[in-house]
């Protein structure tokens, strides 16, 4: 997909509101349109332009593995911005050398796609990305919500294709279950919020979580005493029924479902293990683990965008809380953030391109979601959002994602401070939802480098511009990028 047409004009325009624009094909021209909202005239220092590269230096390339070895024995991938990032396939690249891949939070709701040595893509969403590498267990933590028919969909497709996981993958018994009536809630929840609706996936994932926090949740465990199944069942049935009019309850969906379930725990039996003790077992052993999270830290639900946010904590802290090991265990943490930003769903989105502009890089990156197939809001890297991501999470490097997809850009922006429409600054990510929407960003301008880099593979052999691009990243967040991703392929990524 050519993006050539994302041109900038040399007047730039600051806007107010939630900093939504078009771009338009027209040549040199950057035309600013919004649906509500006022626009004025910046100033000239509201844009930087970075016309003039100094020359780049750079040190010697180190060797893949020795990047891989010297992490820590306990490390982490989580997400930056807002999901979609690519953390899949890089924990499908470090797996090959930790003994144990764990998901800690989230659900169904995670999509990660990932591909083997072959090419072949595989579209994962419960099991952890560490599952092509045969010398990999998985864990599925206490943190996250399960749906079983969609576990053993996954594992029924891995086993079509070659991949085995008898033995290979394990499931806390306190994780919490996921039925098919809290996907049905979701959806009733969604259409009874009307114009104010979250954009889930509708995957059951608030619902799950919501049935946890009021503790008459389901746990895996649960499926081993299933003479009281059907009461505990029928207990979350009847609630949904009493808060959703629409959720129609008879008592012959409840005896279905505890047939179906009483198969599931046949079949799930082997896959159960009080993960806690797995976890501290393996690191009193010595074993590297390595943390998948879900999701990401702007859809936190106490650090992103809230009510926008997902429904647990895909931040460091879900770590811990989620598979039950000690804070002083984990070391290295490693931050996936997109070149530029994705979203799916509602909610605020400072650098959001509307119009064609967002289109063509959608298209040019492929951005739709894993999960659900829906197209992704695009728009300019967002530094405010990711230094406040940093702060959090404590990264010790960052895997930046999709470089190539900017190739064919003449000047490419990074969103790098907020103002409010006073002009005072906006020195952190504010959670504040009506700042948020009337805040203005900063942008600096760097050149586009307008050549493919796909096929690169050393930091030094990229050109000029893009180098600088990752540098200036690096100099504004504080945190050092050290994986590039150039492609989807497992090869097409730079250690830096």
């Amino acid at each position: 997909m050519n993006t050539s047409a994302l041109r900038l004009d040399h007047n730039p325009v600051s806007f107010t509101g939630s900093a939504h624009y078009n771009l338009y094909k027209t040549p040199s021209l950057f035309r600013p349109s919004r649906l509500s909202g006022t626009f004025r005239k910046s100033s000239a220092a509201a844009v930087v332009r970075c016309s003039s590269l100094k020359t780049a230096v750079t040190e010697p390339t180190r060797e893949a593995v020795s990047r891989i070895d010297g992490l820590s024995q306990v490390s982490g991938v989580l997400g930056c911005q807002w999901g979609d990032e690519g953390k899949g396939k890089l924990v499908d690249i470090l797996a090959q050398h930790f003994d144990v891949v764990a998901r800690c939070q989230g659900g169904a709701n995670a999509g990660h796609t990932i591909y083997n040595s072959e090419g072949k893509k595989f579209a994962l969403h419960l099991v952890p990305s560490g599952i092509l590498n045969e010398e990999t267990l998985c864990v599925i933590g206490n943190g996250v919500v399960v749906h079983l028919p969609g576990l053993f969909g996954e594992i029924d497709g891995l086993e079509s294709n070659g991949v085995s996981c008898n033995g290979r993958i394990l499931v806390s018994d306190r994780a919490h279950l996921l039925f098919d009536f809290h996907q049905e809630v979701d959806g009733l929840r969604e259409a009874e919020l009307a114009k104010s609706f979250i954009g889930t996936t509708k995957r059951g994932i608030g619902p799950a979580y919501s049935s946890k926090v009021i503790r008459n949740g389901i746990r895996v465990g649960d499926l081993r005493h299933m003479d009281t199944f059907p009461q505990k069942l029928e207990i979350l049935l009847l609630d949904a029924a009493a808060r959703f009019k629409d959720f129609k309850y008879e008592p012959e969906m409840l005896k279905k479902e505890v047939e179906k379930y009483k198969r599931f725990a046949e079949r799930l039996e082997p896959f159960i293990a009080d993960t806690v003790l797995v976890m501290n077992e393996s690191i009193s052993q010595k074993k590297k683990v390595l943390v998948e999270g879900g999701q990401a830290t702007m859809l936190d639900i106490d650090f992103g965008t809230y009510p926008f946010v997902t429904s647990s904590s895909p931040s460091a802290g879900g770590i811990c809380t989620g598979l039950g090991i000690a804070p002083r265990a984990i070391g290295d943490l490693i931050g996936v953030v997109k070149a530029y930003t994705t979203r799916v769903g509602s909610g605020p989105f400072p650098t959001e391109i509307l119009g064609q502009g967002g289109d063509l890089l959608r298209f040019a990156g492929q951005e739709f979601g894993t999960t659900t197939g829906r197209p992704r809001r695009c728009g300019w890297l967002d530094l405010v959002a990711l230094k406040f991501s940093c702060d959090i999470n404590g990264f010790s490097s960052l895997n930046l994602t999709k470089l190539d997809v900017l190739s064919d850009l003449p000047e490419i922006q990074l969103g790098v401070a907020y103002k409010d429409v006073d002009d005072t600054p906006i020195k952190s990510f504010p959670g504040d939802l009506r700042i948020l929407e009337r805040l203005k960003v900063e942008y600096e301008v760097l050149p586009g480098w307008k050549t493919d880099i796909s096929s690169v593979r050393n930091y030094a052999d990229l050109p000029l511009a893009a180098r600088r691009y990752v540098e200036r990243i690096e100099e504004i967040v504080g945190v050092p990028v050290h994986y590039i991703g150039v492609g989807p392929g497992r090869d097409a990524l730079i250690y830096k």
